[in-house]
């Protein structure tokens, strides 16, 4: 089976096991979503999620955000892990997004990329999920999965597994495919214990490099 192909059939069976996989950071506008997926790193999406609210009661849109005090911006977010560079990241792209962007989160990858704490993997994420717009985020279950299951070849850089997933999975399926990758992740090829290969709807295709 050629990888397009052996990528259809893991995306056809990910689909059919998680219909409803959706990112798990919960946002309702753009420039949310990226404040949490800076605040994600290292840390849960339900610890996010249980922060940012005190954050919006507090500094309720772009510009308050962009106003604020750092200080008073990490003592929020310390929960989270790294508040200090966390703080100042969130500071210096809401005062971009004021400043540049009249408070609206771009919808060009490349500009994206420009906003401080906004790497290839977030920027993606926004493409995808805010914009419907061709995605593939190259998270810790992504990169994971497509070694274990041989759709790319012990690639573990981020960049480099993104370049790859782009030759094989169709433009349309990126983003939700590597939602569903997560769903799969936590559920079932797990890391931090033995994956659970008896109940995997993979296991009679999947590469298996564990």
């Amino acid at each position: 089976m050629r990888k397009k192909e052996f990528a259809q059939e893991i995306i056809k069976r990910l689909t059919a096991e998680y219909p409803d996989a959706a990112c798990s950071l919960d946002y309702n506008d753009a420039w949310k979503l990226l404040i949490s997926v800076r605040l994600a790193a290292q840390c849960t999406d339900e610890r996010v999620n249980r922060i940012v609210p005190k954050l919006y009661e507090k500094f309720p849109d772009i510009k308050s955000l962009a106003d604020a005090d750092v200080n008073e911006i990490e003592e929020i977010v310390r929960p989270c892990g790294l508040g200090k560079s966390k703080a100042r990241d969130i500071s210096a792209c809401m005062k971009m997004l004021r400043d540049i962007y009249d408070c609206h989160v771009p919808d060009d990858f490349d500009e994206l990329l420009k906003l401080p704490g906004v790497g290839r993997k977030s920027a993606n994420l926004i493409m995808g999920d805010v914009f419907g717009k061709p995605a593939i985020v190259t998270d810790t279950h992504c990169i994971r999965l497509v070694n274990r299951m041989g759709l790319v070849d012990n690639i573990k850089e981020p960049k480099k597994v993104e370049m790859a997933l782009w030759k094989i999975i169709p433009p349309e399926e990126g983003s939700d495919f590597c939602h569903r990758l997560v769903y799969h992740g936590r559920a079932v090829c797990t890391a931090r214990t033995k994956p659970h290969c008896d109940k995997c709807c993979l296991k009679d295709i999947c590469k298996k490099n564990i």
